[in-house]
């Protein structure tokens, strides 16, 4: 644990000489002494503590917002949806945690919303159990986005001190308020170690947190970095060298959706500054929810945005040049394709990953009983609330998989990676996982 803390403050751009670990016994008082004294002293030498300076940027924009100017309200319904949700329950019927956790049910949340009982609601609990997957405002007869309604009384809730409980510690959450602070990171080695990128230029690759979750998720025995190395070898193919930047920031996706819109708004703003700087055309995304934050969350905040937001998939389906690649035939056997919520019921990306996927010689792709819009997620979202109602989603999904006659399970996103493989140990479920990027690298015939 002490050597991750070491290389997430090494990804922070944070000196790893102000972290200490030395064990004195309890009887050494002087030695304990001395080695404060000593550690003080250090600390001096090396000036400020980044972490207590909020992040500034230093050029000047004309063309952005700020981001108080525009406030997000919450939803309004009108009394036709209201009435019309008062004698419906699609919604519960439809939603995955309702399932597993029978007392939890969306109609019940707008109900109380409806009824005014705003200190009622931001007590419960049940408002952190939402999965944001959109499988209930998908199927709403009505159009009521429930997930939205429900971030906004997240939000409420924070500010009333219910709060979320966290997973892994809290580490992600934390690592998201950092890069709130006026730091200097050291994130992109991989990048040099694997393909050509640039400072600038008209495309650029967000990679997201992929470079903490190798460092904070390295138990599960994945790197989450292998896709964001498999794009940078794939866009390099073609011809294309993308920005690939260390002062990019977290989405803010995670913080926005779990109720803290204030590291939300702070993560959102650095990183239009980032991209606008870099002189990007086009900003590409591997990170479904990287893509729908930017497509759909920031322009609510920042208005129009001065950039093309481009999931891969769609891009590599536009963009393969069918007369200077091809692929090898696979024989991987059977294999299935997990649709993220975010790309899929958020997006409505459905056919461009299996188009990538169908390029591949005798490739038998096979679809699982939900599938597209109807597709079970993968259990767990903004690394909150996880425990066994996401464990019963998650292996009832690997199931599934395995029940399509697959031999290896496709994602399109890290976290769908994550949370499956987290879920799959320990279960007796002979299915391989494996993110769509790193599957058609695997394939690529290499132009002569």
């Amino acid at each position: 644990m002490v050597e991750e803390t070491w290389d997430i403050l090494k990804l922070l751009g944070i000196d790893e000489r102000r972290l200490r670990l030395k064990w004195i016994s309890a009887s050494e008082g002087s030695v304990f002494a001395a080695e404060i004294q000593a550690f003080v002293k250090l600390l001096n030498e090396l000036g400020e503590n980044p972490l207590t300076t909020p992040a500034t940027w230093d050029l000047p924009s004309d063309s952005l917002p700020n981001p108080t100017d525009m406030i997000k309200k919450p939803v309004q319904l009108t009394m036709e949806q209201v009435e019309y949700c008062m004698e419906c329950s699609i919604c519960t019927e439809s939603c995955p945690v309702s399932r597993m956790q029978p007392g939890y049910s969306p109609k019940q949340i707008i109900k109380r919303a409806v009824m005014k009982l705003d200190e009622d609601l931001l007590r419960s609990r049940e408002i952190w159990s939402c999965l944001n997957c959109a499988y209930c405002s998908k199927r709403c007869p009505a159009m009521i986005n429930f997930p939205e309604l429900n971030c906004y009384y997240r939000q409420e809730a924070r500010k009333a001190g219910n709060l979320p409980l966290k997973s892994h510690h809290g580490v992600h959450q934390l690592i998201a308020r950092l890069q709130t602070r006026s730091i200097q990171q050291q994130r992109t080695a991989w990048a040099a170690e694997s393909g050509n990128f640039r400072m600038s230029g008209e495309y650029f690759y967000f990679v997201g947190c992929l470079p903490y979750y190798d460092i904070t998720l390295s138990y599960l025995n994945i790197s989450p970095l292998t896709s964001a190395r498999s794009v940078l070898s794939l866009l390099n193919t073609f011809g294309i060298e993308p920005v690939i930047s260390n002062d990019e920031r977290c989405c803010g996706h995670d913080a926005l959706w779990s109720g803290d819109e204030t590291t939300f708004r702070q993560l959102a703003r650095w990183n239009l500054e980032v991209i606008k700087a870099s002189g990007a055309k086009t900003v590409l995304f591997s990170c479904p929810e990287g893509y729908h934050t930017f497509k759909t969350d920031y322009p609510k905040y920042f208005g129009e945005l001065p950039f093309t937001v481009v999931y891969m998939t769609e891009f590599l389906s536009r963009n393969l040049p069918d007369e200077v690649l091809s692929f090898q035939p696979s024989n991987a056997g059977a294999i299935t394709f997990q649709d993220p919520c975010r790309l899929g019921r958020w997006a409505g990306i459905y056919e461009s990953p299996r188009h990538l996927l169908k390029r591949i010689p005798e490739t038998e792709l096979t679809e699982m009983e939900r599938n597209r819009e109807n597709a079970l997620c993968c259990g767990t979202s903004c690394w909150i609330e996880c425990a066994l109602c996401s464990k019963d989603i998650q292996t009832e999904r690997l199931l599934e998989a395995e029940q399509s006659g697959a031999k290896m399970l496709i994602t399109a996103c890290p976290k769908c990676q994550i949370h499956l493989t987290c879920a799959q140990s320990g279960e007796d479920i002979n299915l391989k996982l494996k993110d769509i990027y790193t599957y058609l690298l695997e394939h690529l015939r290499r132009p002569l």
